[in-house]
């Protein structure tokens, strides 16, 4: 075999690739474009034009409800409870630091400017409904109306509290509405605080217990994101299989139409079929990896605008290469060698879906084997080729990666894995480009393997 012709096999696969319309504007420009926006969203997100002004008006009969919500209706004071939520929610993911301050900046940065109007508690409830959708002379716009009950405060004797009625005109944000209960159950937890005469300053302070986020320990500590470690294995786990479904059924896809078109008679007066084989899958794997990296880097983006990159471990990205290379070869060369064996892509349905489902059951078992990667089943199919390197993908990627002779071990057996079915495709591959007519079953896939 020719290292010169296969070289020129797989320069020409992956330059039809990538100077194609489609993969430029599907897998080139796309990146690029959720690249940009990533990269501005923080700025876009602070910008100072996302700020809600509006008048809300209040029926309040207890008369206790009205003057502490004044207060907390406030841009100050709305400012200050949705740092107190963000900082609750951050807590929650493991989150702080850079990425909490920048996130709390963008949560600031939406302002809500409230004028509240009190009404008399005898007021026209069926007038000030209209008042919601009526046009303002004054260019005021109304943005609800809150009617505080009777027992919102006080309650009768053993009797639960009382709440409000809140009234919205059409097509009112979830945000407004958001900000104004959060306002509401502020004051109103207040007025029946300071109806027991004790300060909500105290109970503040008694009930605040602050959470420092965790800490990984490894090889580096690093700071725990349950949100993100959660997601890290479905991530890198998608990578996988769209890093080799790209190249592998282009490959496939390249040799149906060669072979229909009677081009591949040309090649092979040129080449052998066995350094054609050769240069496709390395071309189309060259594909795949420009796409991985695009994709990679797409994501590194993403985590270094939110400085959320301290938080991935490298040697992940390592990995996902070698598992990546190891996976494409096997499915690659299946994939060829189906291509070779049918004469339109019709026929190729047939073979293709059983291979397809195979490469689709990590993925359906990626939730469980991520949760308990240390269980039977996780540690059986990461040494069950050809799943076995997207299983220990999603183990490695997950809060419990498996120990480190368990990984190469793993890679061992798809590496050999890749070789025995790279051998037995490239049998079917040399038979199957000069046969037409009518499309191999499996019983004459395995007879051209034994007499090749």
């Amino acid at each position: 075999m020719s290292p010169k012709k296969v070289a020129l096999v797989a320069g020409r696969e992956f330059m039809a690739a990538v100077t194609n319309k489609g993969f430029v504007i599907g897998l080139l420009i796309m990146p690029a474009m959720f690249g940009v926006l990533f990269a501005l969203m923080p700025r876009l997100m602070t910008s100072s034009s996302t700020v809600v002004r509006g008048d809300v008006a209040i029926i309040d009969s207890t008369g206790r409800v009205a003057p502490v919500l004044r207060d907390t209706i406030t841009p100050e004071a709305i400012r200050a409870r949705r740092e107190r939520n963000m900082a609750r929610a951050l807590n929650a993911t493991g989150v702080s630091g850079e990425t909490a301050a920048r996130t709390g900046a963008m949560v600031n940065a939406i302002g809500a400017e409230f004028r509240l109007l009190e009404r008399p508690p005898n007021a026209d409830l069926a007038a000030e409904k209209r008042w919601l959708t009526a046009p303002a002379a004054d260019g005021s716009r109304p943005l609800a109306l809150v009617v505080v009950k009777d027992d919102a405060v006080e309650p009768a004797a053993g009797a639960a509290y009382g709440t409000y009625d809140l009234f919205v005109p059409p097509n009112t944000s979830a945000r407004v509405e958001g900000e104004l209960r959060d306002s509401l159950r502020e004051a109103i937890v207040s007025a029946r605080l300071a109806a027991r005469q004790i300060s909500a300053a105290d109970v503040a302070v008694m009930t605040a217990v602050v959470t420092e986020p965790s800490v990984t320990v490894g090889d580096v500590e690093r700071q725990t994101s349950s949100a993100f470690n959660q997601a890290v294995p479905f991530v890198f786990a998608g990578l996988l299989v769209f890093g080799v479904m790209i190249g592998a059924q282009t490959l496939m896809t390249s040799t149906v139409e060669e072979k229909s078109s009677r081009v591949i008679e040309v090649l092979l007066s040129a080449v052998s079929p066995l350094e054609l084989m050769a240069g496709k899958i390395l071309g189309q794997m060259a594909v795949s990896l420009l796409v991985l990296a695009l994709y990679v880097g797409l994501g590194m983006l993403m985590l270094s605008s939110f400085a959320m990159l301290g938080l991935l471990d490298p040697w992940l990205i390592l990995y996902l290469v070698i598992f990546f290379l190891i996976t494409y070869f096997l499915f690659a060369a299946v994939f060829g060698a189906i291509g070779a064996a049918v004469n339109e892509m019709r026929e190729a349905q047939a073979l293709v879906t059983p291979v397809m489902l195979v490469l689709m059951v990590p993925w359906l078992l990626a939730a469980p084997v991520a949760r308990d990667p240390n269980t039977t089943m996780a540690i059986a199919l990461s040494f069950i080729p050809p799943v076995n390197t997207l299983a220990m993908m999603i183990r490695m990627a997950s809060t419990s990666p498996p120990p480190l002779w368990q990984v190469w071990l793993s890679i061992a057996v798809g590496l050999a894995a890749a070789c025995a079915t790279t051998w037995v495709a490239s049998k079917i591959f040399r038979i199957g480009l000069l046969m037409y007519g009518k499309p191999p079953n499996l019983a004459t896939l395995m007879r051209w393997v034994r007499q090749s």
